[in-house]
């Protein structure tokens, strides 16, 4: 165009600036002079200055999102270099101020009218950067591989399948791996892992991935599988939610996965089995059994006389049980919350050997997931912990606190969820402790 040349009325598009963009991963770059009539050298030299990559990579984008190549191309504060190369390419000096303005009509009037590019600028483009593909036939086939690597979720047990759906909606998987390529294999070793859990006995979880993946490290904290894993595992398990290391630790435990042996305990009162517990049981002083204890020699604890132990959540239970009755009170063991593996572990095999388990909890949302916890891994029954204890407990609460978060189900009694919902208070079991006391103390027997 000549230096004096007015340009059309301007309809200009100011766009964020971008770098030119690269071919499509899929196709193959073609080589410039493969596009018939188009000058390769020239080409190269006006069109492909590295001043113009901006350009360039404007118009590749409405080329790809289907828009016509008219109208402007805004960039803000270009250099000096950005700035000579459009005026090597135009001809002339474009419009002065703190941005740089380039029609996309006068482009291809000057490649076609050069003799550069007869076919004009989207031709240019194709031939500097490679096929366009459209946008949105780009992001069905991205959306078809993400359906794909998704589609390995179902191999999940039917149990998992809420959370898989959960996953598929929250984007997790895609702020950890932000392709589908990368999405299938993560999914895949995910899948094999939830469907290997919960592991019994407990084992630590470097020796877990060491079988069962590519490598001892591969669950290790802050990998994209990890996060995954944890995830799945939790929902799997009931474990709440939380944060921090030792929560993490808790909740690869709970689903038998440890970082040590040590760290996992489970409290007892009246257990025997071997000298030590016989020991303190004699006593009657609580006891402290760790994870190694309970997998070094097993079965560690014996099935009392009666058939029966009785399970609690809260260690007020357990030490005002201690106080009342010593060496006469009834075999009892304290979660302290959340079933660890060590716990898990001594009722799995109390019940394995014939033991059957009487559990009470507190009367609350985070009880009854802990319970609900509980009955996913070992056979239990409720032990004043129905809907009729709990409405019973509530007309004698002279001021019982509000319950907080959300419902849970109770599979062992349903119309306890009711009436929790209902009542809206919550019943900790330090307010029961007389009547749980009073089936544990002699008369009760």
């Amino acid at each position: 165009m000549a230096a004096g040349q007015e340009t059309p009325a301007d309809d200009t598009v100011v766009e964020a600036t971008p770098t030119a963009p690269p071919p499509a991963a899929d196709t193959a770059l073609p080589r410039v002079g493969h596009q018939v009539g188009l000058d390769a050298e020239r080409l190269g030299r006006l069109l492909g200055d590295p001043g113009l990559d901006w350009l360039v990579g404007r118009a590749r984008q409405r080329m790809a999102r289907g828009r016509p190549l008219t109208g402007s191309v805004t960039l803000s504060d270009p250099d000096a270099s950005q700035r000579r190369a459009a005026e090597r390419l135009l001809g002339r000096a474009p419009r002065g101020g703190g941005s740089l303005s380039v029609r996309l009509d006068t482009v291809d009037a000057v490649l076609r009218r050069s003799g550069v590019s007869p076919d004009g600028l989207a031709v240019a483009v194709v031939a500097l950067t490679g096929p366009v593909p459209l946008r949105a036939e780009t992001r069905d086939r991205e959306e078809r591989a993400w359906e794909e690597a998704y589609a390995l979720l179902g191999a999940l047990d039917a149990e998992l399948t809420p959370w898989a759906e959960r996953i598929r909606g929250d984007g997790l998987v895609r702020r950890l791996v932000r392709t589908p390529e990368a999405a299938g294999p993560l999914v895949a070793a995910a899948v094999r892992v939830l469907r290997a859990l919960p592991v019994s006995p407990p084992t630590s979880r470097a020796t877990f991935a060491a079988r069962n993946l590519s490598g001892a490290h591969a669950l290790d904290e802050g990998t994209p599988l990890a996060t995954l894993v944890l995830s799945g595992l939790r929902f799997l398990t009931g474990f709440p939610d939380g944060a921090g290391a030792q929560w993490r630790r808790e909740a690869w435990a709970s689903a038998g996965l440890l970082m040590d042996d040590l760290s996992s305990t489970v409290l007892i009162l009246n257990l025997r089995g071997t000298p030590s517990l016989d020991w303190m049981a004699d006593a009657g002083e609580p006891a402290v059994l760790t994870l190694r204890s309970l997998t070094r020699h097993t079965p560690v604890a014996a099935v009392p006389t009666t058939g029966t132990v009785h399970v609690c959540e809260n260690p007020a239970v357990l030490s005002a049980a201690a106080d009342a009755f010593g060496p006469a009170c009834p075999p009892l063991v304290c979660l302290q919350g959340q079933p660890s593996a060590a716990a898990l572990t001594l009722l799995r095999g109390l019940s394995a050997q014939g033991a059957g388990l009487l559990y009470h909890g507190d009367f609350d949302w985070g009880g009854v997931r802990i319970a609900a916890a509980l009955g996913r891994s070992v056979p239990w029954q409720p032990w004043r912990y129905t809907a009729a204890h709990y409405r019973a407990a509530t007309a004698r609460a002279a001021e019982a606190p509000d319950l907080t978060g959300p419902p849970a189900a109770t599979p062992w009694d349903p119309a306890l969820a009711v009436a929790l919902a209902e009542c809206g208070v919550r019943v900790e079991e330090e307010a029961v402790l007389d009547d749980l006391l009073a089936d544990l103390g002699p008369r009760a027997r």
